[in-house]
């Protein structure tokens, strides 16, 4: 059987580099910003069991990362309001690139490749004049910035391609903030969160609002299937009880807002941290690391399928037959059946995304 080490050494040793993609490296399943236990930022590489392949220090909070389409390459940002990303080689744990978002902007963690991976767009904020940007990022050389382009809204926090389309689909959560006052939210009675789809060269191809009572519910994470269904996850900005957490959609048909019993929606909390689908779409989850609780739906119907209970549970990640879930206590599991399993600790403190790496 050949491994990582062996087939990287072996076309090394011959003097012939071809290009490398991700079944030949061998590489993470997942990737996950992290926190040691003496304080220091890591982004880790995780197999698909849970397994750490690597860890990297990186300066400060880390929020997601994007996986290259083609090969063993992927970009972590730091999170809002950072200005820093980092290249990874994923088949060695390498950084290759230090991106740094330019003066008067900072990242809001999420990045997403173009179909064909030449391509890096960002989700940014100019900060001075309060509008959402999306950055453009040459890949072949060296990750340059060549470009800019509006979001179509304000606060744009994860941006996701459509499979197999060059359509880009950002979740602008509406809220105003400025590196001056931390993360502090400037704008709540007024803000107007949206779904906004984009060309790659930001011409907007259809923007969806949310109805006007619910415009306090910021719009921020995103999950796309291969039929270009859109899962967004929402984060209720009131103290009020919250309406509708998710939000399904595809280009050119109406809004769908799954509802959910009493019970379980008072105890999300508010708040989704994360959301995930299926490979085939079948099936969507969202987490509440405030409501210690993952939510599985029936994407067609939006009827609850299941729930489990975990303790600071925000990571949501695909697998062959379900999801994958990472804690703030550290914890990483399978979520296939009606219960939790393949369960690993580690000594992190994981963050908000676990971000399944495909290829």
């Amino acid at each position: 059987m050949t491994t990582r080490r062996g087939f990287l050494g072996g076309v090394l040793a011959s003097g012939f580099v071809p290009a490398i993609g991700w079944a030949d490296a061998g590489c993470p399943g997942f990737l996950n910003a992290a926190r040691q236990p003496d304080g220091q930022y890591v982004l880790v590489g995780l197999t698909k069991d849970g397994a750490e392949l690597f860890r990297l220090p990186i300066p400060d909070r880390g929020h997601a990362a994007t996986a290259h389409p083609n090969r063993p390459e992927a970009v972590g940002f730091a999170r809002r309001p950072g200005t820093f990303a980092y290249v990874v080689d994923c088949s060695s744990g390498a950084i290759l690139h230090r991106l740094n978002s330019p003066e008067g902007r900072h990242f809001y963690g999420h990045g997403a490749f173009s179909q064909d991976g030449t391509t890096l767009f960002t989700t940014e904020n100019d900060y001075e004049l309060g509008e959402g940007r999306i950055g453009v990022w040459d890949v072949a050389a060296g990750y340059k910035r060549i470009s800019e382009f509006a979001s179509g809204g304000i606060g744009p926090h994860e941006i996701k391609r459509i499979p197999g389309r060059e359509t880009l689909v950002i979740a602008n959560g509406g809220i105003d903030t400025h590196p001056e006052s931390g993360r502090t939210k400037l704008n709540i009675p007024t803000m107007q969160p949206n779904l906004t789809y984009l060309s790659p060269t930001g011409q907007i191809l259809e923007t969806v609002s949310l109805p006007q009572n619910m415009h306090m519910n910021s719009i921020r994470h995103l999950a796309v299937s291969n039929d270009g269904t859109v899962a967004f996850g929402m984060q209720w900005q009131t103290t009020s009880e919250a309406p509708a957490l998710l939000g399904l959609h595809q280009m050119g048909k109406d809004l769908r807002l799954p509802e959910l019993p009493q019970d379980i929606h008072h105890r999300m909390k508010g708040y989704v941290g994360s959301v995930a689908m299926t490979p085939d779409g079948t099936e969507t989850a969202i987490s509440s690391p405030r409501g210690g609780l993952v939510l599985v739906f029936d994407t067609q119907s939006g009827a609850l399928l299941k729930t489990l209970e975990e303790p600071d549970v925000c990571g949501l990640g695909t697998l062959d037959n379900g999801f994958a879930i990472s804690t703030g206590t550290g914890r990483f599991g399978a979520f296939e059946g009606a219960e939790l399993s393949q369960i690993r600790k580690h000594d992190l403190q994981f963050d908000n995304h676990l971000v399944a790496v495909t290829g």
